[in-house]
């Protein structure tokens, strides 16, 4: 890589017209030689006013339009028409500090890593906002590191990432079939086919978490409804911890069934309450500090969301997607080669 390779950043988003004006923004005010960027916003046919909203940076910007509105897609669709040789993911709820780029670029030099991203710092809003930041920000929340890690390390996944170009020419495009968790299925890919994923807590940016609970709900169960299809494709892929959130939503189901008939079934369901309101009350209070009765309360409420959510999710998803288990399905999608014949013929 020369000193400023050329970088483009690709922005998946829909219906964000109060959000990506200030994700642009922090773009376009980055410490980097602007004739060695650009900014590609990859749009899921907006029914908001986003569009009217991008049309104001002029040439800035390249927008591109995603007819299947989801993530997969949109980055697909902008990694292809990229010019760059580093891709950047930038999610519209996200604002960049001004040296994120630049400390990206040096961090995949330095380590000649795959894909470098920087911590998920949460940013609330409103009481119950800022009650699901401080959950979202607690390992006992979210067990990903760059949830709540504070070192540079080798981990399995980043938030959001930069990535050489030449990582989809060998593994692949994202997995358009996923809704959700299409970030966690492509770094696995490209961790099985021996590329490394690096964590630095210098690659700073701010992201706009849900604010509300409901919202935080309806997130968290499609996470676990698509972590079944994540499984099903990549048994290997999944941690011990994946399993805790659908253990314990069904454990408590069927004992709570059980309960009124068996005494025994009565005791353990007294016991794994007791255990994880204890865990609940232990993390609530590590986050909440000085905040009061009030969001030690909220606090608390966004952990036991965030975790029967998931779990009710993936036990959803073992309905929906049963039928997959079995049978050969295509892959993700192909990026040619720079020099193929496929390339040729685009």
């Amino acid at each position: 890589m020369e000193d400023h390779p050329f970088v483009s950043v690709v922005v998946p988003e829909r219906n964000e017209q109060d959000w990506i004006a200030k994700c642009v923004d922090s773009i376009l005010a980055q410490e980097y030689p602007s004739e060695r960027l650009e900014v590609i916003v990859v749009d899921g046919e907006s029914s908001d006013d986003t569009r009217q909203v991008l049309a104001a940076y002029g040439e800035k910007l390249r927008v591109l339009s995603n007819p299947a509105r989801i993530v997969p897609t949109a980055m697909n669709i902008g990694i292809r028409a990229a010019r760059g040789e580093i891709i950047a993911r930038v999610d519209a709820h996200t604002v960049l500090d001004v040296n994120y780029l630049k400390v990206g670029v040096e961090t995949l030099r330095r380590t000649g890593a795959d894909n470098v991203g920087g911590p998920m710092i949460s940013r609330g809003g409103g009481p119950e906002g800022d009650a699901i930041a401080a959950a979202m920000a607690s390992r006992f929340g979210i067990g990903a590191y760059f949830h709540f890690g504070t070192e540079e390390r080798e981990v399995d996944t980043v938030y959001m990432g930069m990535y050489p170009r030449s990582v989809f020419e060998r593994i692949g495009l994202f997995d358009e079939e996923l809704v959700r968790n299409q970030d966690d299925e492509l770094n696995y890919r490209l961790r099985k086919a021996g590329g490394r994923v690096i964590m630095t807590p210098r690659m700073k940016s701010s992201y706009q978490n849900r604010q509300s609970i409901r919202a935080l709900a309806r997130q968290f169960f499609q996470y676990g409804e698509w972590k079944v299809r994540v499984l099903q494709k990549h048994p290997m892929q999944m941690s011990w911890r994946h399993f805790v959130p659908p253990a314990l939503v069904s454990g408590l189901v069927g004992l709570a069934l059980l309960a009124p008939w068996m005494t025994a079934a009565s005791v353990l369901l007294a016991m794994v309450l007791a255990m994880y309101v204890s865990g609940i009350v232990a993390a609530t209070a590590s986050v909440t500090g000085e905040g009061g009765l009030d969001k030690a309360l909220l606090v608390a409420i966004a952990f036991v969301t965030m975790h029967l959510s998931w779990g009710t999710g993936f036990l959803a998803g073992l309905g929906r997607f049963g039928r997959k288990w079995f049978g050969d399905e295509p892959g993700p999608p192909r990026l040619p080669v720079p020099g193929s014949a496929e390339a040729a013929s685009d």
